[in-house]
């Protein structure tokens, strides 16, 4: 089995995106205004809190977009508006040949949006069916990977796209990829990026869009109401959030890169293999000799491993989470359920990990 997972920034680039988002932030507010917690309400002419244009201000900035919106549903939300801002019901988009997320499939599902797929490895098949569907009126990439082979390069799938179709809105799903990576979506070409504020230390439920002016405006007119607006606090805490994200998910993935090492020298009797895979977040997926999945995920909780994601990698997510294999990669490879756990280090370190697994292995083993 082979997977290719994102490269992940270093950590000295992680310390430079933090650098330079603290810099932008001093350009858009005042000292003062940062040792607040924020204004609330619909403000004539802005209809927002103050405040929550001055952070979206400063992200459109920091990722180089045109606008940028804050919107209620943390990634979910900002797909869904996303869509809203350029499907309409009976609209084809192209998507991978892949299971589709499950939320972004239930909400493209209810709008009556028609999915055509396309192998996003094959640059000639995704013209090929780009020019075979003329209504095409967008593209949806998930940054992250669908499948556990999936290795499509972000870059070279929006430039494939724009080569036969220039004007194709292009819409990115850059949950668990933003922070993390070089580029988002818009970085790389796309009209739209999205993602979820609440998976990089921000407050629950809160989402980002990036992208083109005229897209964010029609955003702005579907949350019109009082009642859809992203508060002055909610904004400053999901910007407070932003900085130290890099950072920490730097850390993260190098303590992914050494639990490989590890794993696959053997430090763990009854591990097969270890691979590292984005799914959806970047991961440690552990194959093991035995089909014990479902047993050692409950010693590990047992342990001390959190059982389940709250964000995932959310600010309330402190100790190693042991899960079952996400559910996109066990509907393209349902038997992976027995045989194969997921691991995210979240904050904690390789001994932790290393010890939960192993005694977990153990205590089932012993139980057997």
């Amino acid at each position: 089995m082979d997977t290719c997972p994102l490269k992940s920034i270093s950590l000295e680039e992680a310390m430079k995106r933090q650098f330079k988002l603290v810099d932008i932030i001093t350009r858009h507010f005042h000292g003062e205004e940062l040792l607040t917690l924020g204004d609330l309400g619909v403000v004539k002419g802005l209809n927002k809190p103050r405040f929550t244009k001055k952070v979206e201000a400063a992200l459109a900035e920091y990722f180089g977009a045109e606008k940028a919106m804050l919107v209620r549903g943390a990634g979910t939300g900002a797909l869904r508006f996303g869509f809203m801002s350029f499907l309409k019901p009976g609209d084809k988009l192209l998507v991978h040949d892949a299971p589709i997320y499950p939320t972004s499939k239930t909400t493209l599902e209810f709008m009556g949006v028609q999915a055509v797929h396309a192998d996003f490895h094959n640059h000639e098949q995704i013209k090929n069916v780009i020019e075979r569907n003329p209504g095409l009126k967008g593209v949806l990439i998930q940054h992250t990977r669908q499948k556990m082979d999936d290795h499509y390069d972000l870059t070279e799938t929006i430039e494939a796209i724009r080569s036969v179709s220039p004007n194709l809105t292009i819409i990115t799903d850059d949950n668990y990829a933003a922070m993390k990576v070089e580029k988002i979506g818009t970085q790389a070409g796309a009209d739209l990026a999205t993602f979820s504020l609440f998976k990089l230390l921000g407050p629950e439920g809160i989402g980002l869009i990036l992208g083109k002016e005229r897209f964010i405006n029609q955003i702005e007119k579907l949350n019109y109401s009082g009642g859809s607006q992203v508060q002055g606090y909610e904004a400053l805490e999901a910007i407070r959030g932003l900085v130290y994200a890099p950072v920490m998910l730097a850390i993260q993935a190098n303590v992914n890169e050494e639990l490989v090492r590890l794993l696959n020298n053997g430090e763990v009797a009854g591990v097969k293999k270890a691979y590292l895979a984005n799914a959806q977040s970047k991961v440690l997926l552990v194959e093991l000799d035995e089909p014990i999945a479902e047993e050692v995920l409950k010693q590990a909780n047992e342990l001390g491993a959190a059982p389940n994601p709250v964000g995932a990698e959310s600010k309330y997510e402190i100790v190693p989470m042991f899960y079952r294999v996400s559910g996109t990669f066990l509907a393209a490879e349902p038997s992976l359920a027995k045989r194969m756990i997921r691991i995210n280090p979240l904050r904690s370190g390789v001994e932790t990990i290393v010890r939960i697994l192993r005694t977990s292995i153990e205590r089932v083993t012993e139980n057997r």
